[in-house]
């Protein structure tokens, strides 16, 4: 989750690869350019964080399909689209495919840079909640029974009454969830609870304190 993102471009205008590489850099990006979507797709590590910015119109296969094959090979790459011919239509269609957004050529540095953020955020927090899907796959079912009474609130020993267990056991249950999701605090397992459910990112200083629990 720490290695540093990379904004993938492609274009097949070579001109306008270097200035966007140039640009990107300037700010402390890292970006690597592609002259068309078949060389990105064969140079691509799903693994390693970053955004697409895809030309609309290529070579061989264009934006959409690109993004298309993306979904399709299970990497929800974030993208956003450029394109020379732009139209209300053509944007509408590309963001119900989920382009992040749709610039049209020539476009200002600043919108440029801004959709670029706005997709590496997405990426970002995609594989946030993704990596606290996986650990909350890793549970066991009674870790996740435990869990879904936990996270309403309710207090160990009604959690006990309610499942017909000893307060005890819920108390092991419950630390090796905790243990299991990477958290140390009630309110952190809450928040990666409902981070998977609302499929963001939640900011920590936005959660209520942790409540108390009967011991």
């Amino acid at each position: 989750m720490n290695e540093q993102a990379v904004v993938y471009l492609v274009d097949d205008d070579p001109c306008l690869l270097r200035a966007l590489q140039r640009l990107l850099q300037a700010e402390g990006l890292m970006a690597q350019g592609f002259a068309s979507a078949e060389d990105f797709l064969r140079a691509h590590d799903p693994s390693r964080p970053g955004c697409v910015v895809t030309d609309l119109c290529l070579p061989g296969l264009d934006g959409l399909s690109l993004q298309r094959t993306l979904l399709a090979l299970g990497s929800a790459r974030a993208v956003v689209l450029m394109s020379a011919y732009g139209d209300i239509a053509t944007s509408v269609h590309a963001m119900k495919a989920g382009a992040v957004d749709f610039l049209v050529k020539p476009f200002d540095d600043e919108a440029f840079l801004a959709a670029v953020r706005s997709a590496l955020a997405k990426d970002r927090n995609d594989r946030e909640v993704q990596l606290v899907r996986g650990r909350l796959q890793s549970l066991t079912p009674r870790e996740h029974e435990v869990l879904e009474h936990v996270v309403t609130g309710r207090l160990n020993k009604q959690i006990a009454a309610d499942l017909g267990i000893t307060e005890k056991t819920i108390k092991v249950h419950r630390a090796r969830a905790m243990e299991k999701m990477g958290v140390s605090t009630l309110a952190q397992l809450v928040r990666r609870t409902l981070e998977v459910e609302l499929g963001t990112v939640i900011d920590g200083r936005g959660v209520d304190p942790e409540r108390p629990q009967a011991h």
